[in-house]
């Protein structure tokens, strides 16, 4: 069988679709399936298994930092590399997302498998509700990665959904070698933006024992003023944007994962990775995150916005060894269960369903000129 993931984010850059849609093709490509993706790049594509489309655009969407490849050039590519790839199954990431998977949407003839990974209001799902629920009603599959993403594409978009939560790579981390730390290390990755809680975590380091180390991973909108706000703040390593291996690496040498997030999470893969490193997570106490850690068991939680807690927490942790060794050990079982195998199995045979019933339609604007149509999106 040859499927087509089609991602509209950047492949090149970092980012949790991006990773699972990656992830997704490697493990399916393990179940011999002839898997390929297709997306925008802004660089060297980080896969062999990679087709380009062109470069991204930064658009603002759900309190963070898209990038996109709207324009008509990216629309184009898609509308040719597909009939040329000719897959048997069109797997598309955030199905409405204006350029590739918005254009492979309205005019694949293939069956397609839309996934929903957002937490959160739209403005395109605002702006054009009516047009939006025509457009995702030709999809012949709809899967959202959590209740919380199922929660928000139905309210939008209505249509009923398959829950299939996001994986993680458990051999990526078995592979490599830890990050070499020089006494009790705290690591963050993500955006440096305000809904990923960054300041609550720094402002939580400063109340740890003077030993401790955080690095911090990243870049963003909010990482130049919060260097100065700390620049007095010793035992804090801004390592800006790290690739792929030296995460994974970074991952396995911490001694703890610090996922601070206020608010618009919709699934936990970060906190899956690090679980699966053997990393002791300390985490926000929001609905998404428990869909993943079970609090006290595969990690720590605390109330989201409070240093306080954050900092108690994680001198917890970094003072007391057999604590940390529980929560490596219920988080690596519990990673376990959330293996990107058991993923692309659940995939697999989604795809197969839908072939045995002979999915798939003509496409129904073929006289309207997709690639000039989708130029020029998202609105704003």
């Amino acid at each position: 069988m040859r499927v087509a993931l089609v991602c509209p984010y950047s492949l090149t850059i970092p980012g949790g679709v991006q990773t699972q849609v990656l992830g997704l093709a490697r493990a399916l490509r393990a179940l011999g399936c002839d898997a390929w993706v297709l997306g925008p790049c802004d660089g060297a594509p980080p896969d062999a298994g990679v087709i380009p489309l062109g470069r991204s655009i930064p658009f603002s969407s759900n309190g963070s930092v898209a990038p996109v490849a709207p324009d008509a050039a990216c629309v184009a590519r898609t509308l040719r590399a597909l009939p040329a790839l000719g897959p048997d199954v069109v797997h598309l990431h955030e199905p409405l997302v204006p350029g590739p998977t918005l254009a492979a949407l309205l005019t694949s003839e293939r069956p397609i498998v839309g996934t929903f990974h957002r937490h959160g209001p739209s403005r395109i799902y605002t702006a054009l509700r009516p047009w939006a629920r025509w457009a995702a009603g030709r999809l012949d599959l709809r899967c959202a990665v959590s209740v919380d993403a199922l929660a928000t594409a139905r309210a939008a978009l209505g249509g009923e959904y398959t829950v299939v939560p996001n994986g993680v790579e458990l051999d990526r981390f078995t592979r490599a070698s830890p990050w070499p730390t020089e006494g009790p290390t705290i690591l963050f990755l993500g955006r440096h933006e305000p809904r990923k809680g960054l300041a609550v975590l720094l402002e939580a380091f400063a109340r740890l024992p003077k030993e401790s180390r955080l690095w911090v991973a990243g870049q963003g909108p909010e990482t130049r003023s919060l260097r100065r706000r700390f620049a007095a703040q010793g035992g804090v390593e801004w390592l800006g944007r790290i690739g792929e291996e030296e995460k994974v690496s970074r991952l396995l040498g911490a001694h703890v994962y610090a996922a601070p997030s206020l608010h618009g999470e919709s699934f936990g893969v970060v906190l899956l990775e690090a679980m699966a490193a053997g990393t002791p997570v300390v985490a926000s106490d929001l609905y998404a995150y428990r869909l993943v850690a079970r609090a006290g068991l595969d990690a720590l939680l605390v109330p989201s916005g409070d240093p306080a807690a954050l900092a108690l927490s994680l001198e917890q942790v970094l003072g007391d060894q057999a604590l940390a060794a529980t929560l490596a050990e219920a988080g690596r079982a519990r990673a376990a269960q959330f293996s990107m195998a058991s993923v692309a199995r659940r995939y697999l045979s989604l795809y197969e369903e839908l072939l045995s019933a002979g999915a798939g339609r003509p496409p129904q604007i073929s006289r309207l000129k997709p690639a000039r149509i989708l130029a020029g999106w998202p609105p704003g």
